[in-house]
């Protein structure tokens, strides 16, 4: 009986929602339409989740640089977002998800709308709207474009954001979804990537990663002796509310892949392994750093948590819930050890993208040539059973192979653009720029005015030709961790 009630209340919803088609030509409401206004509304309602993540990432992102920055990592995010939605409208969407050949889409650009479906055979037979495919697909390019600025944060120029964001989109993020989820090479292959751990994450990451090796480390951040410095972020309860804000969104991510809430409820079972591999990767991450460094760390918690995330996006509809126990755990240590070592071997990246979301969307996608089982292989249609299930080394394989292929392509990709760029409009800004802090340098005016206001007027006492209560805000060189 509640199950009645249930769907009744959101066909309702969805007639209301989607008021040109959830009706017949006669009036009436027949169990076809209302199928698709049922679907549409689950695929909307995903897509807004994932679209939110937006908030997560400029929370997190902002929280963990220094205040002098903050208030131009949080503003960055929505012009990436800006910049997502008009590029994947002009080209994005064909690359991807056009027909065309096995390498990359060739029709669907400037995106026209609903008619445009014959541009989209991939999308034929799925039972949703293709503007709200369009717009799903949409938020997922945007998070890995978020993440792949993330690794330039407090010293790349606001406008190499806007040209990297736009070659991204353009030749490298769409090519590579539409190798697995397009029609291309890595799909007929049988490439099982449920909602993106390769496609999604380690494809943002990778470029993240060829940034932050071209900008090079952030003034202060090594010893003269080569040991890192610590520059911790200056708001750890904003980074706090950001990871759980994505932690929600990624029920938009994983269970929306489902496409319904209709059948046997199948988006039910993904949102429960997404979970349950989220909290392992907390407690996990959380138990080795306190084992590690003598006290329980709380940036390499959150850290576990999306490392965990990213993981189990790829797998999430393959594998068993203990399995899902297993994905998120590792995931959770793996990017403890390799945060410290990609530091420790001189790559300041101050949101550690490439081990959140690039080691462990290369656990999450070989985790599934591993635990996935026969049935939920049966489920889903995708590839076949892992190692750990009588399914031999074959998917292993062919989920090695979309690793290597997807990081080799974007890392060439990325040091071939983001090195031209370099040559020839520069990534980072000047020294000087960099001291004073991207908020001033970048935008004129800080994030935090009062409270930075306040420090820089404070470290004017010993500066003899400093008026005190000067408006203009003056920064003090030697101290590069306001």
């Amino acid at each position: 009986m509640k199950k009645k009630w249930l769907f009744g209340l959101l066909g309702a919803v969805a007639a209301f929602a989607f008021p040109v088609s959830a009706f017949a030509a006669e009036g009436e409401l027949t169990a076809p339409v209302l199928e698709i206004g049922l679907k549409s509304l689950f695929v909307f309602l995903a897509a807004m989740l994932v679209f939110f993540m937006q908030a997560g990432f400029a929370l997190l992102e902002a929280g963990s640089v220094r205040m002098k920055n903050a208030g131009h990592v949080a503003g960055k995010t929505v012009l990436t977002l800006g910049i997502t939605v008009i590029v994947w409208w002009a080209f994005g969407f064909g690359f991807a998800f056009g027909d065309g050949n096995s390498f990359l889409g060739t029709t669907g650009f400037f995106y026209g709308g609903q008619d445009a479906i014959g541009s989209f055979s991939v999308f034929s037979e799925v039972g949703v709207p293709l503007d709200l495919m369009f717009l799903f697909q949409m938020a997922f390019a945007a998070v890995s474009l978020a993440i792949a600025c993330g690794g330039m944060a407090e010293r790349a120029k606001l406008s190499v954001y806007i040209v990297f964001g736009v070659l991204f989109l353009t030749i490298m993020y769409p090519i590579v979804a539409h190798w697995v989820w397009g029609g291309g090479w890595l799909g007929s292959l049988g490439m099982q990537d449920y909602a993106g751990s390769t496609v999604v994450h380690l494809t943002g990451a990778t470029a993240a990663l060829a940034a932050t090796i071209l900008l090079k480390p952030r003034l202060g951040k090594y010893s003269k002796d080569g040991k890192p410095n610590s520059i911790p972020g200056h708001n750890q309860v904003l980074t706090v509310l950001g990871v759980i804000i994505l932690w929600i969104g990624w029920f938009g991510f994983n269970p929306g892949s489902a496409l319904t809430p209709l059948g046997d409820g199948f988006f039910g079972y993904v949102l429960m392994t997404t979970n349950l591999a989220a909290a392992a990767g907390a407690v996990a991450a959380l138990l080795i750093s306190w084992a590690v460094m003598g006290k329980s760390d709380i940036p390499s918690m959150l850290n576990g948590v999306l490392a965990a995330l990213v993981a189990i996006t790829g797998s999430c509809a393959f594998v068993d819930a203990w399995a899902s126990i297993v994905i998120g755990a590792v995931a959770g240590v793996l990017t403890f050890f390799t945060a410290r070592w990609f530091e420790r071997a001189g790559i300041d990246d101050p949101i550690y993208a490439f081990s959140v979301h690039g080691i462990a969307g290369v656990w999450g996608a070989i985790s599934t040539g591993l635990f996935a089982t026969p049935e939920l292989v049966e489920t889903t249609g995708v590839g076949k059973a892992g190692l750990f299930y009588g399914g031999g080394f074959g998917q292993l394989g062919v989920q090695l192979l979309g690793v290597v292929g997807t990081f080799a392509f974007v890392l060439a990709l990325s040091f071939l653009l983001l090195g031209g760029m370099k040559m020839l409009m520069g990534l980072r800004v000047t020294e000087e720029e960099e001291m004073m802090g991207l908020d001033i340098s970048e935008h004129g005016t800080y994030g935090y005015p009062e409270q930075m206001n306040l420090l820089n007027q404070g470290g004017l006492a010993a500066d003899p030709g400093a008026k005190a209560g000067a408006d203009k805000p003056r920064i003090v060189k030697s101290d590069p961790a306001l």
